[in-house]
């Protein structure tokens, strides 16, 4: 039976890879294949925040500090040393989010709740704040413009295949970390974290390596959306990217893995249609964000697979 609930989710997924892998092939626009863009590189971010959030219940309202890291990382070796480190410098993000996840990681897992939460917002914010001010060599409010990718990647169409084949396989290592002994472990860290030190695991240990694969993952998001928008500004570190990012994972269902990625997807469309129409945008965006909230409290995916269970149960009965 779980055999063929595995098969049903991986078949379901691989068709969403194919409608993605099929946007430029529909004679789609340059604005729309950059939506697309969007909605996978968020649903990266949001899926690997969620890794941390959902998993052991760590709420980190800072998460936008590594998603910004990764874009600066990007965007500044652009600027400086040329467009030939546009790749490594990719890499040097992920690298350099892992050892200040680690540096942080060990100051904040001390404390839990809304003193984590506190925490990490604050160091994001310190983060914005230096890369704000310091004009110099961040661009500050201005940001770094023109990161437009080399070679053949600099061709819209084969920059969007390489950021939904990085996507897609960034995932499918996210969804094995969930399901692997060490994702069971994070979820009895959330429900018990007693009965873990009673089984002999460290829960501080397992907090820290969430931490970081969470951070890891949010820099390469990070790193992608530099290519994808050619350019990175400040605001990328602001808080309002981590809140964002906390609203499309209770969106999509936080109890779900795949949840934050299909809350990115709503999120983004509905900006981006209701943006279009009115400048008030952001007033009825958040009106409908509520009331989705409030009328699916398990988020669109666990509602939808609410409703699925219940079918099931019934269907027996009917026969």
């Amino acid at each position: 039976m779980e055999s063929i609930k595995r098969y049903k989710e991986a078949a379901f997924w691989a068709v969403l890879f194919m409608a993605f892998a099929m946007v430029p092939l529909l004679r789609a626009s340059s604005y729309e294949i950059m939506l697309a863009s969007h909605i996978l590189v968020w649903g990266l971010f949001a899926v690997s925040f969620n890794m941390l959030w959902g998993g052991t219940g760590m709420l980190s309202f800072g998460q936008a500090l590594y998603y910004g890291l990764g874009a600066y990382a990007v965007g500044m070796t652009f600027k400086y040393w040329g467009d030939a480190w546009f790749l490594p410098s990719i890499v040097l993000g992920i690298v350099c989010s892992v050892v200040l996840s680690i540096l942080i990681g060990l100051l904040i897992i001390r404390v839990s709740g809304v003193f984590f939460t506190v925490m990490t917002l604050a160091f994001g914010q310190l983060a914005w704040q230096i890369t704000f001010r310091w004009y110099g060599v961040t661009g500050g409010d201005d940001g770094i413009q023109g990161v437009i990718p080399p070679g053949i990647l600099g061709d819209r169409i084969f920059y969007y295949y390489f950021t939904l084949v990085v996507v897609a396989l960034s995932i499918l290592v996210l969804k094995r970390i969930s399901g692997s002994p060490m994702g069971l472990t994070l979820r009895c860290v959330r429900q018990n974290p007693d009965r873990v030190r009673f089984l002999g695991q460290s829960v501080k240990r397992n907090q820290l390596t969430i931490y970081m694969i969470s951070s890891a993952f949010t820099a390469l998001a990070g790193g992608l959306m530099a290519g994808v928008d050619n350019s990175i500004h400040p605001n990328m570190l602001y808080w309002t990217t981590s809140g964002e990012v906390i609203l499309m994972s209770v969106l999509g269902g936080i109890g779900q893995f795949f949840g934050p990625f299909i809350g990115a997807g709503v999120l983004i469309v509905l900006e981006d249609m209701v943006g279009a129409r009115t400048e008030y945008w952001p007033l009825i965006v958040g009106t409908i964000m509520m009331v989705m909230v409030l009328l699916f409290p398990k988020g669109l995916v666990g509602e939808v697979r609410k409703l699925v269970d219940r079918f099931r149960s019934r269907a027996p009965a009917r026969g």
